[in-house]
């Protein structure tokens, strides 16, 4: 793992000490990362924006911050331990549960279920979150041994994983979407692989093989991977599967052909990437986060000017006082789109704890 301490590197580009900032402001006494601390419907944790929280502080060498994230993660997974354990059951059992009777993707800043809202649903059965946090866990500890109070909240995890990653669920952008993605299997495989390491069990690792057989065989067309078993298009999230997912290598032609797709495709007319095209949330703009995601993997597979040009365009979004949008809507797919969203849950979050994260990522592998 990148450890970034680069001291003068901060002077020049006042965006890392002010990602820093940012991050452990939006970390609650709990340790909980709330999504955005100004946007009233991201006033939850997520596991998945937590997970690259997390990491981002442990490359820059905030290693405490980091701990008391995860501490509050195994902390809000025991206390729902017999909605895990019960969930597992019913699916290894040939049942398929109800969404609310799933684990949820995101808690209350305290561990809690959030409480229902009637007037406006939203789902939250994901299982992405928990592969995420077991990788970023695996990451944190960076070849040291789980500690033994923590083998019970790793296994419960992985079995929880093994049994429910064939069930249909939302995606990483909370999005049906016919109940399949290949960022999902990523996540998912990425904590498998995760477990079988923390856990010195090669159970673990055939499970993890088991998934990434999935993604080879039902998420594969014309020479790249695609958003979802039925879905051809692309998504910026499928970048992951190579880093940090590392379902396959950086210089495997899937995924350089799945990127080169990305760059061509998704990437907007100043050097923004897009989620997918079709997008209208918020006119469905360009993504910081995704722009650093392919800085990441720009950076691991070598191409620096690549990774420049996306953490330039990154860096040109951020307000004068450092904070990072979610996405930017000037070149929005649906310009129709971003006011009705900007009525119904006001501007675009800002500071969005992801984007920061994946911005301090990002220059870690620059760095390196």
């Amino acid at each position: 793992m990148a450890t970034f301490t680069d001291r003068k590197r901060d002077l020049v580009d006042p965006l890392i000490p002010r990602s820093i900032e940012v991050l452990k402001a939006g970390q609650a006494a709990s340790g909980a990362f709330i999504a955005s601390p100004s946007f009233t419907v991201y006033r939850y944790a997520w596991l998945r924006d937590g997970a690259f929280c997390a990491h981002a502080l442990d490359v820059v060498g905030e290693h405490d911050a980091s701990e008391a994230w995860h501490r509050w993660v195994v902390r809000s997974i025991e206390a729902h331990r017999p909605m895990i354990t019960s969930a597992t059951e019913r699916v290894a059992s040939g049942e398929t549960p109800p969404p609310e009777a799933m684990p949820p993707a995101r808690y209350t800043l305290d561990g809690a279920l959030e409480l229902p809202e009637d007037d406006d649903p939203w789902p939250n059965f994901q299982v992405d979150g928990y592969g995420m946090w077991l990788w970023a866990l695996d990451q944190h500890l960076a070849d040291k041994a789980l500690p033994d109070a923590l083998l019970p909240t790793v296994a419960l995890v992985a079995e929880y994983l093994q049994a429910t990653w064939r069930l249909q669920c939302f995606n990483c952008w909370e999005m049906f979407d016919g109940g399949e993605h290949a960022s999902t299997l990523g996540a998912v495989y990425a904590g498998l692989s995760a477990a079988r390491r923390l856990l010195a069990d090669e159970r673990w690792g055939a499970a993890a093989s088991e998934v990434r057989a999935e993604l080879l065989e039902r998420y594969v067309a014309a020479g790249r991977f695609k958003r979802g078993a039925n879905d051809p298009r692309l998504d910026g999230s499928l970048a992951w599967l190579a880093v940090p997912f590392n379902v396959v290598s950086v210089d495997d032609p899937l995924i350089q052909t799945t990127v080169d797709g990305i760059r061509r495709e998704l990437t907007g007319p100043a050097g923004g990437v897009y989620r997918f095209r079709g997008d209208t949330y918020f006119g469905g703009g360009e993504w910081l986060l995704l722009t650093s995601s392919l800085a990441w993997h720009d950076a691991l597979a070598g191409n620096s000017d690549g990774a420049t040009a996306c953490q330039d365009w990154v860096r040109a979004q951020a307000l004068p006082n450092g904070d990072m949008p979610e996405q930017i809507t000037d070149a929005s797919q649906d310009p129709s789109m971003v006011a009705p969203w900007v009525e119904r849950w006001g501007a675009v979050a800002t500071p969005l704890l992801w984007s920061h994260a994946m911005y301090l990522i990002a220059e870690a592998a620059r760095a390196r």
